[in-house]
């Protein structure tokens, strides 16, 4: 079947495997408006990138559909000195692809140098200093700009006096280097590293060098290899957005064995029983847990056999890292449902997993957006897939203290909720939580970003940002940036809201406003907006609103404070929202320093 006759959707899964072809690639590139905002990323190597420019172009266009990306490569045979001059030149990303002639060109086949004994000790402190000046290079560049780095992919050529199967002294202190050089650009803000392991599964080693193209062009790679690599880069200078919650199943899913038939002490997850995996995946999700990962339960089930299970002592999974946990003998898909609307979270955030082909199909007919995985109890390789996916679909690159307390602050916002449903009064419960809103304008934890870019339904108009295109929009004598934090009796929810923009005179023009879905019902919009009046003196405020598919909760806000349904950006004068502003009960500090309540 030729490029042109396969369909879309085989095309993206090659391309998720990083098997996209040249002609997919070309395509790609070519749909681009020619009028787009460029998306500026430099390319150190030091071979002829051919093949894996154009790839690492497309990969990441499929990140950055609404800009046109542009690659350019450095020198050719110099990466260190691409990447010193990057200091005078505005990149908005950097892709690095390092292979062993890059810091000796003795150590690849195209270079005339000789090789033998006499010349392992000049090779092996050359490519040390190189190294050292590599690394020097990449501690130059703005911390903001990303750096995506691929450590050697292939094999040195044959120039130790040792057969192949054999690694020589002097090997091992050449990949002894390299690993320090790795640890040392490992701890750069920004900086990431292919992982070689995932690399081998996508690109087996055997099949990545071509020596006729390496001697005839100066591409050493093959072009399924040069695919891989690309689309390596691209993921870590544009990685997807995490996971936010696993929905899982718990007979033969959480552990072996039906509870309900066989009894709470009989069902097991150890490998004495031949029930080691579902012990595996219980292990995984207590990480998740520990990461910030939100876990609930649908089964269908005895609530009381299912509450004797979880007070088992070897359980690697407490039930307190589990919220909600909705066991019933109801259709798994309305348990879904109402897991989503307690963590207040879009299906696209979440997986739910079941060993059930037909509960599966029945949560992803109601549920479309939810990604549903099957876990195979009885086929160990698919199991160890399925662990694997699933630490792709929630990995991130850091973990923040708002990770730790993302749960609790779920539950409590849970309760809020119930509070008001029982007919109990808002009002009152909003006066005794002794709730605290801290401003922070001088804020440059990376959560904060990480918060824009991952937020949609509270948003003012869902616009993502690298961490160039952020600090350009921070860098203005008249801009603004405020982190907001809360905290109640029940405890903190951390950092959940983030504004920005800049002055006009006494127009405040906010363009980036968003706000985390716990934080809901507890009037903190209302408090953001008091505090911009309040602080910058500010007469009115324009902010830049677009409506979104998702941003519905937000649209409702600025209605109900405006007293009309805006459609795009407009202006909110201090008088409207004094108007409509309901009380306010938070206690409101700026940083370390303390305002006056609000009374």
């Amino acid at each position: 079947m030729s490029d042109n006759s396969e369909d879309s959707s085989a095309a993206l899964q090659r391309y998720n495997r990083g098997g996209l072809r040249v002609t997919e690639a070309l395509k790609i590139l070519q749909q681009v408006p020619k009028d787009a905002a460029r998306y500026q990323v430099a390319l150190a190597c030091a071979f002829t990138p051919l093949h894996l420019q154009t790839f690492l172009a497309a990969c990441l266009q499929r990140s950055h559909p609404g800009r046109r990306v542009v690659v350019t490569p450095g020198l050719y045979g110099d990466t260190a000195g691409t990447l010193e001059s990057l200091k005078e030149t505005a990149v908005q990303a950097v892709a690095v692809a390092l292979e062993w002639a890059d810091l000796d060109p003795r150590l690849g086949y195209r270079a005339t140098g000789k090789w033998g004994p006499s010349v392992l000790a000049d090779i092996l402190s050359g490519s040390r200093h190189m190294l050292d000046r590599i690394a020097a290079s990449l501690e130059r560049l703005p911390s903001e700009v990303p750096v995506a780095i691929s450590l050697p992919t292939l094999a040195l050529p044959p120039l130790f006096h040792t057969p192949g199967w054999q690694m020589v002294e002097a090997e091992v202190a050449l990949r002894q280097n390299l690993f320090e050089f790795a640890s040392c650009v490992a701890r750069r803000r920004g900086s990431s590293l292919v992982n070689w392991d995932r690399l081998a599964q996508e690109s087996p080693p055997g099949s990545r060098f071509d020596l006729k193209s390496e001697l005839l062009t100066g591409l050493p790679y093959t072009v399924p290899h040069a695919a891989a690599v690309a689309s390596a880069l691209a993921r870590l200078l544009a990685p997807p957005l995490p996971k936010k919650g696993i929905i899982s199943d718990l007979d033969d899913t959480l552990w072996g064995g039906i509870a309900g038939e066989i009894g709470s002490h009989h069902v097991g997850w150890d490998l004495a029983g031949r029930n080691h995996l579902h012990g595996l995946y219980q292990r995984l999700l207590a990480a998740f847990a520990e990461e910030g990962v939100l876990l609930g339960v649908a089964s269908k089930n005895d609530p009381s056999v299912v509450r004797q299970v979880f007070e088992r002592q070897d359980l690697y999974l407490a039930s307190s890292s589990i919220f909600p946990m909705d066991v019933s003998w109801n259709a798994k898909s309305a348990a879904v449902g109402r897991i989503l609307r307690t963590w207040n979270i879009s299906g696209d955030a979440v997986v739910f997993v079941d060993d059930s082909p037909m509960e599966l199909a029945e949560v992803s007919a109601a549920h479309p957006d939810v990604e549903c995985l099957l876990f195979p109890k009885d086929d160990y390789a698919a199991c160890g897939a399925l662990l694997d996916r699933l630490r792709d679909l929630f990995g991130k690159p850091r973990i923040s203290s708002e990770d730790a307390i993302r749960l609790e602050s779920i539950r409590r916002s849970s309760e809020l909720q119930q509070t008001s449903h029982d007919g109990s009064s808002l009002e009152a419960f909003l006066q005794q939580a002794g709730a605290a809103v801290t401003f922070d304008f001088s804020e440059g934890d990376p959560r904060v970003l990480e918060l824009v870019n991952k937020t949609n339904q509270f948003s003012l108009n869902g616009t993502r940002y690298t961490e160039g295109e952020w600090g350009r929009r921070l860098a203005g004598v008249s801009a603004l940036l405020a982190a907001v934090s809360y905290r109640d009796k029940f405890g903190p929810l951390g950092k959940i809201a983030v504004m920005q923009g800049w002055q006009e005179g006494g127009t405040l023009r906010i363009e980036t406003w968003v706000m985390s879905c716990r934080a809901f019902s507890r009037r903190i919009e209302h408090q953001c907006l008091k505090m911009l009046f309040e602080r910058y003196h500010a007469r009115e405020l324009f902010l830049d609103f677009r409506p979104t598919p998702r941003n519905g909760p937000m649209r409702d806000f600025l209605a109900a404070i405006s007293g009309s349904r805006p459609d795009g950006p407009f202006t909110l004068t201090r008088a409207e929202f004094e108007k409509n502003c309901p009380a306010l009960y938070h206690s409101v500090c700026e940083a370390q320093f303390n305002l006056s309540p609000t009374p």
